[in-house]
């Protein structure tokens, strides 16, 4: 597999805290006893870890999920000498995973399966680590922990109820629309939830509810149907990825293979090259 170790920081909406993510493998490394401040959320992608942890030692396969908690010292290393080990983790806060929960979250067993969970923050975690979005990783990140810890910890979920007079359709057309109007640079989710009384995860749970999925989906799809006017009207890929709030190029194309199944360059040429044979002779 070999030593490698990458750190991604992705930023929770546009003025929100930052999350580290950690790509690694590893064929001989093993770490000293440490600790740290937050939680630790990984995904064994390959080989096997043996990690001491509360006194116990324990072992990971492809696929496992490990949750460490706060301040709990541990260490890591190969399962065996030919295989090495492989993992994907991130460094969350404690309230990421208790927002949808009452109390903090205990996990009682460090090493869970859940093949659904695990595949859902491996994805995640690659996608952000290529391109950390700061609403899509508000979107999606503190969704999946808070999956996390209703599904595994002794924490008993919270009520999902939106307060007062809100509905969900009423909460996500509030959000659209903000998103909307601000596509270059949108407002954090938790800014939203705060002014609409909500928490983040009842302003997620709103949103995927009435629209159908989260709310940096939308916002994504939003931007390729404006991108699809302005490459009709001549515009550079390049310069509508800017004009419409994707981070460049890339980002924009990989969205829009998603929607439409082209790339932005080719969907202008099939336009301009429509309109050309067209013209009269």
């Amino acid at each position: 597999m070999g030593e490698r170790a990458e750190w991604t920081r992705a930023r929770l909406g546009r003025c929100g805290p930052r999350l580290d993510l950690l790509t690694a493998s590893f064929d001989k490394h093993v770490y000293a006893p440490h600790a740290h401040d937050e939680f630790t959320v990984g995904v064994c992608v390959g080989g096997s870890e043996i990690i001491d942890y509360r006194g116990g030692r324990f072992e990971t396969g492809p696929g496992s999920i490990v949750v460490l908690a706060p301040g709990e010292v541990h260490t890591g290393g190969p399962g065996n000498a030919t295989d090495g080990y492989a993992y994907r983790a991130l460094y969350a806060a404690t309230s990421l995973l208790s927002d949808g929960t009452l109390g903090v979250p205990h996990f009682p067993e460090p090493a869970l399966d859940d093949p659904e969970l695990a595949h859902a923050l491996r994805l995640t975690h690659t996608e952000l680590s290529a391109c950390p979005d700061p609403l899509e990783a508000e979107s999606r990140l503190p969704w999946l922990l808070t999956a996390l810890a209703r599904r595994h910890s002794t924490a008993r979920p919270a009520d999902d109820w939106l307060p007062g007079a809100a509905t969900a359709t009423h909460v996500s057309h509030a959000v659209r629309d903000r998103l909307a109007d601000e596509l270059l640079d949108p407002p954090s989710l938790a800014e939203l939830a705060a002014e609409l009384g909500l928490s983040r995860y009842q302003l997620l749970r709103a949103f995927r509810t009435t629209m159908g999925l989260p709310p940096y989906a939308w916002l994504a799809q939003y931007r390729v149907h404006r991108a699809r006017r302005l490459l009709e009207s001549g515009l550079r890929p390049a310069e509508v990825a800017t004009a419409v709030g994707f981070a460049d190029q890339a980002h924009l194309t990989r969205w829009f293979r998603r929607v439409l199944g082209v790339t932005p360059a080719a969907y202008r040429n099939s336009v301009q090259d429509g309109r050309r044979a067209r013209r009269p002779a």
